[in-house]
């Protein structure tokens, strides 16, 4: 059965002031707020339909009805405005980025607090999955006498930094030297190059540097190295804890121990598939996030997917702007390390 014209504003009506209000709507509210012209009768009919038909609920006893998954389902497809992002908030999420730009952990941790800052939810992110990542440049600086700071930069921009203890002191001019004679060889090498790199003969032929040299190589496949659960990034727990549907002690531990369970939080985020995902209630796959709405997006690098973010609220989440939060935030990361890469 295809909802009338009223059918719709009345649900609409129901699940916007819910949004705003966590308390169930009445009749009498959606006469005097939103339908001024139908009176309490009308709308209780047409409410009675919308209950038979599962997109609004009674909870307990009270006289208002609160939407159902189905309802926000419907909303959010078919009735939802989409919002744009406003020019502050986007000027916000490009100066962040652009001041992190070339440090993929900041950028990535950045990108989780904005998020949560912007939406008042609860965000996750998962870092970029980039498992064939090649050295781009190493950079030897002398700090003090017998250190030496080694600064490793892959071609995905992570940039890792290193101290080296010497038994002897270096010049700066020798590290030049070494600095360039390593990244001739090896810049533009993966894990698996530098792994069966021949470093005897590179040691038989660097008299002198052989101390720095056996140093550097095992940073180097540490930085370099894949690991195939990537790094998850969260922010913005305590924003639930301060919403009524996690007045609930019991309840709001539960839901902050799901969010420590790193496993969980990897299998939403890595499921991805799609530009931006919308699961809402008992739509998620994951039982844990069965009374939340999950709103993710994949971000890319050359168009290729690399990772996902989310955002993770109650069911009554305002839906229209986490979105364009959502979709303005991936689309920045995006752009931001599809310029690293070609930096």
């Amino acid at each position: 059965m295809e909802l009338g014209d009223r059918k719709r504003l009345i649900l609409q009506a129901i699940i916007e002031d819910y949004i705003n209000t966590a308390e169930p709507v009445g009749s009498r509210t959606i006469s005097k707020k939103y339908l001024t012209g139908t009176s309490p009768a009308t709308i209780r009919n047409e409410m009675a339909d919308l209950e038979d038909l599962g997109y609004i609920e009674q909870p307990h006893t009270s006289a208002g009805r609160i939407p159902s998954d189905k309802g926000y389902r419907l909303y959010v497809d078919d009735i939802m405005k989409q919002k744009r992002i406003n020019d502050v908030q986007q000027e916000i999420i490009k100066k962040e980025f652009h001041e992190t730009l070339g440090e993929i952990d900041r950028l990535v941790k950045h990108a989780s607090r904005l998020l949560s800052q912007l939406t008042h939810y609860t965000s996750i992110v998962l870092a970029p999955q980039l498992r064939r990542g090649g050295l781009k440049h190493i950079q030897l600086i002398r700090i003090e006498k017998a250190a030496v700071l080694a600064v490793i930069i892959t071609d995905a921009g992570m940039v890792k930094n290193s101290v080296l203890r010497l038994v002897h002191d270096i010049t700066p001019e020798a590290l030049q030297r070494i600095t360039n004679m390593l990244n001739d060889k090896l810049a533009g090498c993966n894990m698996e190059e530098i792994e069966s790199f021949d470093l005897e003969h590179m040691l038989n032929h660097a008299l002198g540097y052989v101390e720095i040299i056996e140093q550097i190589f095992p940073e180097l496949l540490q930085t370099l190295v894949y690991s195939d659960t990537a790094e998850i990034y969260r922010d913005g727990l305590a924003n639930l804890l301060n919403l009524p549907e996690y007045n609930d002690i019991s309840k709001a531990r539960t839901f902050l121990n799901t969010l420590e369970e790193k496993s969980i939080l990897f299998k939403a985020l890595n499921e991805t598939k799609e530009d931006i995902n919308i699961s809402i209630g008992s739509e998620n796959q994951i039982e844990q996030f069965r009374d939340c709405s999950l709103i993710t997006a994949t971000y890319k690098i050359n168009g290729r997917v690399v990772g996902s973010v989310g955002v993770i609220g109650p069911t009554r989440m305002e839906y229209s702007k986490v979105i364009s939060v959502v979709d303005c935030m991936t689309q920045n990361l995006s752009e931001i390390l599809t310029k690293i890469l070609k930096g």
